[in-house]
């Protein structure tokens, strides 16, 4: 009895509410809000979502998609980028072998000031002498020979002027004198040690020349004739190179430590500085083919080896192919995974 009485009330009501559209106002308080929920449950019609949290909603499911979609955004920019490092590597390399395709020019045909980078890959001739007494040992560096790997350094010495020859450098050049192996870094330091204990002992000459002196002054026996310092011979050397630049070491490069004299990479600047030279001296890589096989080290620099890069325009290529099979293969799981799956009945 009690159902048919609520069912009855909740009729009359709804009729009400229907029957006038201003209804709401001339109903009770209690009975506006509170009431309609109560009735729309009585009735067993699904009350209606607080429509407050369904923007929200909705606006989250959009950045979330988004966010699919970024890494295929990401991996086809680097694809494109790798089209431009490529276009820029092709550039690069034509340049260079223009530049060693010219025929060298004198070194002091160059203008003083003339900045390095102007005259990188420049071809030159450079008459001097070697001061082997500053030499220094970049490296190591392999080289394979007929499939054996053997360790070395590069050598690079200053070249200083010759003042009787006027076709000699007017100012020093840091030459890179080629490859050599690790014996010549051993001997270098072996008589470098040898240098420093000889100047230890103490000297003799001295005592001696002063023997003499007075020798000479009281006596009038003649000495035996002594041999005369004579200034050795300089022969001068032409050397046929390339200007470059200092190298760009990666990040597993460890420093170069001048105060032990390890140097891992060639920083023009710090190694002119610790051969006593000024900071702008240049800086040439010899490439003479002329090598004599009684004595083949140094052994030079291939031309052919600069024009190479670590990374020629074919693996730029080929990075440019995995970033964006890369970029579509992640953009197709994108799609995939957003796609709405078909229900089968």
């Amino acid at each position: 009895m009690a159902t048919s009485i609520s069912k009855t009330l909740t009729k009359n009501i709804r009729f009400i509410i229907s029957s006038s559209p201003s209804s709401s106002l001339s109903l009770p308080r209690y009975f506006s809000t509170s009431s309609a929920s109560t009735i729309s449950s009585i009735d067993g019609s699904p009350q209606n979502p607080c429509p407050q949290f369904q923007p929200q909603a909705k606006e989250k499911g959009i950045w979330s998609k988004m966010f699919l979609f970024l890494p295929g955004a990401i991996a086809f920019g680097l694809g494109t980028w790798q089209i431009f490092r490529r276009h820029d590597k092709i550039k690069m390399l034509e340049y260079r072998k223009e530049r060693l395709e010219m025929e060298p020019i004198q070194f002091n045909a160059i203008a003083p000031n003339e900045n390095s980078n102007t005259l990188e890959f420049q071809k030159v001739v450079c008459i001097g002498v070697f001061d082997e007494k500053k030499s220094i040992f970049v490296g190591p560096r392999s080289r394979s020979i007929s499939g054996i790997t053997e360790n070395g350094y590069y050598l690079v010495t200053p070249l200083v002027p010759i003042t009787s020859n006027l076709d000699s450098v007017q100012s020093p050049v840091l030459v890179n004198r080629g490859w050599v192996p690790r014996s010549w870094r051993d001997k270098a330091l072996e008589s470098s040690q040898d240098v420093e204990e000889a100047k230890d002992l103490p000297s003799t000459a001295s005592s001696t020349g002063e023997k003499h002196y007075f020798w000479r002054f009281w006596s009038k026996t003649p000495l035996p004739t002594e041999v005369k310092d004579q200034a050795p011979s300089v022969s001068p050397v032409e050397v046929v190179g390339v200007i470059r630049g200092s190298e760009k070491p990666s990040i597993f490069v460890p420093e170069n430590d001048p105060a032990s004299g390890q140097w891992f990479f060639v920083d023009v600047p710090a190694i002119a500085h610790a051969s006593g030279l000024p900071q702008n001296t240049v800086y040439i890589e010899d490439i003479n083919e002329n090598v004599s096989p009684s004595n083949p080290y140094p052994i030079p620099k291939d031309a052919g080896t600069l024009i190479r890069s670590s990374v020629m325009p074919q693996d730029h290529l080929n990075y440019t192919l995995t970033w964006y099979s890369l970029s579509a293969a992640v953009t197709y799981m994108a799609y995939k995974r957003l796609k709405p799956r078909r229900t089968w009945r």
